[in-house]
C-alpha cells in the first residue's frame, strides 16, 4: 500500500502535468459514494437497458445483448465533487456514439439532452456533446474486472477526463450514473437527483462548477 509520500509525489507530479482541478486532492483509493442503497442482482435475464426519447425508434437490449455491442477501452483522470481525484483509471464498455455512427440509435436533431435513468429512479442530466465526446462511457469492467457493486455493476455511466487534455466536456463523476438502466435523449434539459438537491447543472472541473445559487 502506498503511503503519504508516494501520494503526495503522485499528486505533485499530476498538478505539475495540469492535471489536477482546482479545489481536487488525489487518493490512491477509490471512494465509494452514492444515495441509497446498492442495488442486488440475482437474476441478469430480467434486467434490460433502454435507449429512448427523441430517437427514430426505442432500443432495449438484455443483459447478454448490450454485451454484444461494440465496445472501448478507455483511460481515465476521475473527479468527484466531494473533492478527491483519481489519475490513469482503466476502464472497458459501451460509448454510445459509436452505437450513433454505425446506425443502431439514430437520434433526432432537437436533441441537445441525455438523461440518465439509473436504479430506485435516480437520474442525472448530461450535455449531448458531453455523452458524445470521449469523456463519457457506459462502463461494464474496471481495471480488467467487472465493476463491483459498489462502484456501479453491472452498467455505470462514467464520466471522465483524458489525461492531459483539457474541454469543455470534463465534468465532475457525479454526472455519470452508477447501475445504469437507461438513456432518454431530449430537447430540454432537466435536473436530476443531485441537481434538484442544488448541485450544479453544468459541473466542470476546471470551472469549479459544483453547486448552483449559494448554500
Amino acid at each position: 500500500m502506498f503511503g503519504f509520500g508516494k501520494r503526495r509525489d503522485v499528486e505533485g507530479r499530476v498538478k505539475d502535468e495540469g492535471r489536477l482541478p482546482p479545489g481536487q486532492s488525489l487518493t490512491l483509493k477509490f471512494p465509494v459514494l452514492h444515495y441509497g442503497p446498492t442495488p442486488v442482482y440475482k437474476d441478469l435475464s430480467t434486467w434490460t437497458f433502454r435507449v429512448f426519447g427523441l430517437v427514430e425508434a426505442e432500443k432495449t437490449w438484455s443483459w447478454e445483448a448490450f454485451n454484444q455491442l461494440p465496445r472501448r477501452k478507455m483511460v481515465y483522470d476521475i473527479h468527484c465533487v466531494t473533492r478527491w481525484s483519481k489519475f490513469d483509471t482503466e476502464w472497458e464498455g459501451v460509448h454510445i456514439r459509436d452505437l450513433i455512427e454505425a446506425g443502431i440509435i439514430k437520434i433526432r436533431p432537437e436533441v441537445k439532452y441525455v438523461i440518465q435513468h439509473c436504479e430506485y429512479g435516480y437520474t442525472t442530466n448530461t450535455p449531448l456533446e458531453a455523452v458524445l465526446a470521449d469523456n463519457f462511457l457506459m462502463a461494464t469492467h474496471f481495471d480488467g474486472r467487472p465493476l463491483d457493486p459498489d462502484h456501479g455493476y453491472q452498467l455505470r455511466g462514467l464520466m471522465g477526463a483524458l489525461p492531459g487534455e483539457k474541454a469543455d466536456t470534463d465534468l465532475y463523476l457525479w454526472k455519470g450514473g452508477k447501475w445504469l438502466r437507461g438513456l432518454e435523449f431530449a430537447a430540454e434539459d432537466r435536473a436530476g437527483f443531485w441537481e434538484n438537491a442544488g448541485y450544479s447543472m453544468t459541473a466542470n472541473i476546471w470551472r469549479e462548477e459544483r453547486y448552483r445559487g449559494r448554500w
